[in-house]
């Protein structure tokens, strides 16, 4: 077992010691009244007592105030503003939050492995690969009503957390009934009304879901399920070959065409009412949402290699691509609720397609530097489900109160028909058919999740105006999956002919082709393991807390969290044999303290100083070693079975003054210790680059935020553009700085070396950044809302500066320098307009996104610059029309 000590926790209390006697005469004197307010009865004395404790700061209506805790909140309001279309894009939005991908949020400079997603309090499985942090571009905004990120832990919440914990909270059945339905379309600067590379797929591809054309064919299907290879001999005969190599289906899923790419499009509808009952309010909130947009990406991808002390290209390749994705999104709620009860069913289901083809050709370096092209189509469906059943109860006049959940939630990742069909020069000049580089995939994963957890807590008295709230809870989580990747490709037994090997991909790859002499079907599944593996995850936690006024102003809350966890990835072989790599097991026990003193020392203003420690585990992915090659970077990952957790202490300070209704100004400094952080390398396997994992010795990273909101509104007799409106400013800016620790005599365990310990200085060299921390985040908003002209308009600036995005290759002093990814600078403008049309409310939206063309930029650079994947992203522009009725 281990066992967590929190070092700061005694600095913490013999600090609220010391400044207790003082705060002990902070009282606020009372207000005078006028005569009239003591002529007033003594229902309304005792209303100004209220509001002597909202004075007193024992009440305050700004959620960030009401927090124990470091967090930031986005409202409806605020989602509002920006138009984000997601959650991964208005985090983009909080302070040192950066998003990578479009959907995995960094918070300060952490990778998504250290943070957790929660929806209204319960955990989510992901859908992807390379992650267990669910991607949050799956949410759209318009099923939020709000998200809270909290930065500084709290033992109510998993013990997982190292830069912070995303809560997304569903809307909630309304007071007032409501319905709107809303409309949009939008196009992009490099994709729409211009050619791109598409191909048929299915005749239902256009609503997210395949029309049957991706099925497993009948003869493979059996054939994956009798545990044989698939391969002539002694498997198959020539003829059952040839059954199955007739049943792919050809021309619909091979062929690349080109074709004008259309607008975006969107359409969403959302509803609710409350009705009185003999039992209590019932609830009932709809929404849903369909969603078709286009991207195109033109750029390059390179590598590099040392020549001398400077790196060269030695394969530059240009990339095109179009993808078309498809989201459905449905949200369906029941509530009942009484003066002391409440119960919520909350289901969500999002269904993500994407549907992508695209073409790379130039030198390579495998190829001797002669020109190659390979042409690509992929159809990805991600699908995520989630059902939650929630209440919330109070007893004895609120003093006592037990709050529990329970949900089911279940993710997959179906990837049919995965094509690759390379093409090399000939004699010609001309591009033929390479058979010897061709690839048919299936791959599929399925993720499934059971939470439960229930919190008490019971509320005692200090005084009457001071109180102390005493919790207990525990929670359960079992996280299961599984992943299986079939390989498959044709070889030419008798060899082409010229004219076979310069003719089109779906006349090559005919039934009258695929006779066991021209060409011929066979499997190159991995073997031992490397193609299939069974996840899971177990953690059983119980946790104590007190929140306490301990003196007047002083808040303290203090708890610890007991986690009992247990991890397994068991690679699986799909032909029977035992697999060479152990299953992994990490079976481990901690107390996880933290603690938070709030002190509200002014009227308006409070500091926090809060201490914690947390952990970090391995994503499934990360350990299971198996190959999986990344489309949107195109890079092959293989995880490691000797990865360990991360242990982590977070340290908090921040002041905060809230000086008006939705107005601040705070400032705050964080320090984090890292013990085995999970890093990512890139290994050299023959001619072939991988991205792996190992856990690097140590590490540290500390930074310091700051964030503002301000109002300004001007007198009428202004001019009557800027009197008739309330201006808004509000920016956030994050500093950051880490740095990776190695000393001479530590070791790794990689899989390269087969778990022998290793030097870690060849891997990872000492002093150098944490990967995906930037060293600087900065947001600003100016804006302007007019209540006459029912208008809100908003300029919106973010800056993420560079970033290390995987170490790179070699060891020791012939390591190259590491991949960098450099966001730079987005800027975007959104205008909102609500108006009346025969007799109807309406509402029109209007988008820009991206003007500056930043374009997506990722690099290594010694003596030369190396794109190792750099495209441009275009500017966007959208336009929605809403209905309420």
């Amino acid at each position: 077992m281990k066992k967590l000590s929190l070092t700061l926790t005694g600095v913490l209390l013999a600090t609220s010691a010391l400044i207790a006697p003082g705060l002990a005469h902070a009282q606020t004197a009372p207000v005078a009244q006028t005569p009239a307010q003591q002529a007033q009865p003594a229902a309304e004395d005792q209303a100004t007592d209220v509001e002597e404790i909202v004075v007193l700061g024992r009440y305050i209506p700004e959620p960030n105030r009401e927090s124990p805790e470091v967090a930031a909140f986005l409202t409806s309001e605020d989602l509002q503003r920006t138009g984000d279309s997601n959650a991964a894009a208005a985090l983009t939005r909080v302070t040192g939050l950066s998003v990578v991908e479009g959907r995995f949020i960094y918070v300060r400079g952490l990778g998504e492995r250290y943070s957790s997603a929660l929806l209204n309090g319960s955990p989510l499985p992901s859908p992807e690969p390379l992650q267990r942090v669910v991607p949050l571009d799956l949410f759209p905004s318009s099923i939020l009503e709000g998200v809270t990120v909290q930065k500084t832990y709290s033992v109510n919440y998993p013990g997982e957390f190292g830069g912070g914990v995303i809560d997304l909270q569903t809307i909630d059945a309304p007071s007032e009934p409501f319905f709107n339905l809303s409309t949009g379309i939008s196009g992009n600067t490099e994709t729409t009304a211009k050619e791109g590379l598409i191909y048929f797929g299915s005749r239902t591809d256009f609503l997210g879901f395949d029309d049957g054309t991706r099925d497993v064919p009948g003869p493979l299907a059996l054939a994956f399920a009798s545990g044989n290879r698939v391969q002539a001999g002694p498997n198959y005969t020539d003829v059952q070959m040839r059954r199955i190599g007739q049943s792919l289906v050809n021309a619909p899923l091979r062929l690349l065409q080109r074709e004008e790419t259309p607008v975006d499009f969107s359409l969403s509808a959302a509803g609710g009412f409350s009705n009185e009952t003999p039992i209590g309010t019932l609830g009932v909130v709809l929404s849903a949402g369909y969603d078709n947009a286009w991207s195109t990406r033109n750029g390059f991808q390179e590598e590099g290699q040392f020549s001398g002390s400077d790196l060269v290209v030695v394969t530059s390749k240009a990339v095109e691509s179009t993808r078309n994705d498809v989201q459905l999104n449905l949200l369906g709620g029941l509530s009942l609720s009484n003066l002391d009860h409440e119960l919520r069913w909350t289901n969500f289901y999002v269904r993500n397609t994407s549907k992508e083809a695209r073409s790379q050709e130039g030198p390579d370096f495998d190829a001797g530097g002669s020109p190659i092209r390979d042409d690509y189509t992929e159809y990805f469906v991600r699908q995520l489900f989630s059902s939650q059943l929630a209440g919330e109860h109070a007893f004895a006049d609120g003093a006592f109160e037990i709050d529990w959940r329970a949900a089911y939630a279940s993710t997959s990742r179906d990837a049919p028909y995965e094509t690759r069909f390379g093409y090399g020069i000939n004699a010609a000049g001309n591009y033929a058919h390479d058979i010897n580089r061709n690839l048919i995939s299936f791959s599929e994963l399925n993720d499934e999740l059971f939470s439960a957890g229930a919190d008490f807590r019971y509320t005692l008295a200090l005084s009457d105006y001071r109180e102390a709230v005493f919790s207990l809870g525990f929670a359960h989580l079992d996280n299961s999956r599984d992943s299986e990747r079939r390989d498959l490709r044709f070889i030419s037994p008798g060899g082409l002919t010229a004219d076979q090997r310069e003719s089109r991909v779906d006349f090559l790859f005919s039934d009258f082709n695929i006779n066991g002499t021209t060409l011929q079907l066979e499997e190159i599944t991995g073997s031992n393991g490397a193609s299939a593996y069974d996840a899971e995850l177990t953690v059983n936690a119980v946790y104590g807390q007190v929140e306490a006024e301990i003196v007047p102003l002083v808040n303290l809350t203090v708890g610890v969290r007991y986690e009992d966890g247990e991890q397994t990835v068991s690679p699986r072989d799909l032909f029977g044999a035992a697999a060479p790599f152990r299953s992994t097991g990490i079976e481990e026990q901690y107390w996880l303290p933290a603690a938070t003193v709030t002190w509200n020392f002014a009227e308006d203003m409070q500091l926090r100083l809060a201490a914690s420690q947390t952990i970090g585990r391995p994503q499934f992915r990360e350990l299971a070693p198996q190959s999986y090659t990344d489309p949107d970077s195109d890079r092959t990952f293989i995880g490691n079975p000797f990865l360990i957790d991360t242990e982590i202490l977070n340290l908090d300070a921040r002041w905060e003054w809230y000086f008006d209704r939705q107005q601040f100004i705070t400032a705050g400094v964080f320090y984090k210790d890292l013990e085995n952080p999970v890093e990512s390398i890139i290994v050299d396997v023959g001619n072939t680059r991988q991205q792996s994992y190992l856990n690097a010795p140590q590490a540290t990273i500390f930074g310091a935020e700051l964030e503002a909101k301000k109002y300004f509104e001007f007198p009428d007799n202004s001019a009557s553009f800027i009197a008739n409106k309330r201006w808004l400013v509000q920016a956030n800016y994050t500093y950051s700085d880490s740095e990776v620790t190695v000393d001479r005599d530590d070791t790794v365990l990689t899989l390269g070396g087969a778990g022998a310990p290793e030097s870690a200085a060849f891997f990872v060299a000492d002093g150098s950044r944490m990967q995906g921390q930037s060293e600087h985040v900065a947001n600003l908003q100016l804006g302007w809302e007019d209540d006459v002209a029912r208008s809100q308009a908003t300029i919106i600036v973010n800056y993420v500066s560079e970033r290390i995005t995987a170490r790179g290759a070699g060891a020791g002093g012939s390591r190259e320098p590491d991949f960098i990814q450099e966001p730079g600078v987005f800027l975007d403008f959104v205008y909102r307009k609500d108006f009346t049309a025969a007799g109807r409310d309406l509402g029109f939206a209007l988008e820009l996104r991206n003007l500056l063309r930043t374009d997506f930029d990722e690099y290594q650079e010694l003596g030369n610059k190396i794109r190792i994947n750099n495209y441009d992203l275009g500017s966007s522009a959208s336009v929605s029309l809403t209905a309420r009725f």
